[in-house]
């Protein structure tokens, strides 16, 4: 079965979607993982809360959009994923509004502070690190039945040494956004920027080795099916990631760069997002070699060409109201964090 135009325009815009939340979440469960390692004293932890504060929730929406337009444009691989990963997808949304409430209540709350500096802690860190291992899972194919749902072991059948690596890339690329962006906003001179911007280069060394061990894994040991067609893409997407990481970690030893060192790390978590797209397409979700089930593709998944033709207007109108709100936040909020700003976190 050929694909057809708005299939394929909406299996590269589900992963542009990704590739935004990714990005811009990025930074927010980076910095959460971080704030016990950069911030030591209360003034310290109101600091790294306030450089999220006015943002994280507007930086979530890329997420639940991601969600809703998988559903509406390929039902039947937001079926098999959220019922096949429906314990690791509880546990990401339970961080995900543990997170939430801590950082809110954390400030107006000192009774509890180490409890909710926890929750921020812990909630920042299982969709870090669980959002990779679920990309692993779809990349190397997970076990399906005759009617395409999950027929493997729920939550721990999902953990394999590849799907770990997978993980840690996503936890360690997360942390690197996180100490970039924490690098850019908290004050400077400050022990919070400086602590910030020494754990830059230890976490991007990492993500560019386990990079490395990930692709080495997926060429040589999982060996996926990928269209040969995309070759080429496959490889420029891979060469422009380590190119951004390069660069990231240029900008960030050069005096005054932290918002190069930035847009550099933020430019290496969308190529890698697209380089995953580039790997996959036209696949959804693998099927591993047990599998009873085909793997499921933008083909197969797909809504009518009439509803994704629709879907396309919709965006044509909805994204560029999404991203002048962006404009419009990050630039009211723009600047390093001031000391009259830490009273509302």
């Amino acid at each position: 079965m050929d694909i057809t135009f708005f299939q394929g325009l909406w299996f590269l815009l589900i992963f542009v979607l990704i590739a935004g939340y990714f990005v811009l979440d990025g930074f927010d469960l980076g910095a959460g993982v971080l704030y016990p390692f950069v911030a030591k004293n209360d003034k310290e932890k109101a600091v790294v809360r306030t450089s999220i504060g006015p943002v994280w929730d507007g930086n979530e929406v890329w997420l639940l959009t991601a969600g809703g337009a998988l559903f509406a444009a390929f039902p039947a691989a937001y079926a098999t994923t959220f019922s096949g990963f429906y314990l690791a997808v509880m546990l990401v949304l339970f961080g995900l509004i543990v997170r939430a409430v801590s950082v809110e209540y954390r400030g107006h709350d000192p009774k509890w502070g180490k409890a909710w500096d926890a929750c921020f802690t812990v909630g920042s860190l299982l969709p870090a690190l669980l959002l990779g291992v679920a990309v692993g899972n779809i990349y190397a194919g997970i076990p399906m039945d005759a009617n395409g749902d999950y027929a493997g072991i729920p939550l721990l059948g999902l953990v394999t040494p590849f799907t770990l690596l997978c993980g840690l890339l996503g936890l360690s690329m997360f942390l690197a956004q996180g100490a970039s962006w924490l690098a850019l906003k908290a004050p400077k001179p400050s022990e919070v920027q400086t602590r910030a911007a020494g754990l830059r280069l230890p976490f991007q060394v990492v993500s560019l080795v386990l990079f490395a061990v990930v692709s080495v894994y997926a060429l040589v040991g999982v060996q996926a099916p990928m269209d040969p067609a995309l070759g080429v893409v496959r490889w420029l997407l891979a060469a422009l990631f380590v190119v951004a990481m390069v660069a990231s970690v240029f900008f960030a030893k050069k005096k005054d760069c932290d918002l190069g060192a930035f847009v550099a790390q933020s430019a290496s978590c969308a190529l890698l997002v697209l380089l995953l797209a580039a790997s996959m397409f036209p696949n959804f979700v693998m099927a591993s070699a047990d599998s009873v089930g085909p793997a499921i593709t933008a083909m197969s998944a797909a809504s009518s060409d009439l509803t994704l033709m629709w879907m396309t207007i919709i965006t044509c109108v909805g994204l560029p109201l999404v991203l002048v709100y962006h404009v419009i936040i990050y630039r009211t909020f723009r600047g390093r964090v001031k000391d009259e700003d830490l009273a509302h976190y």
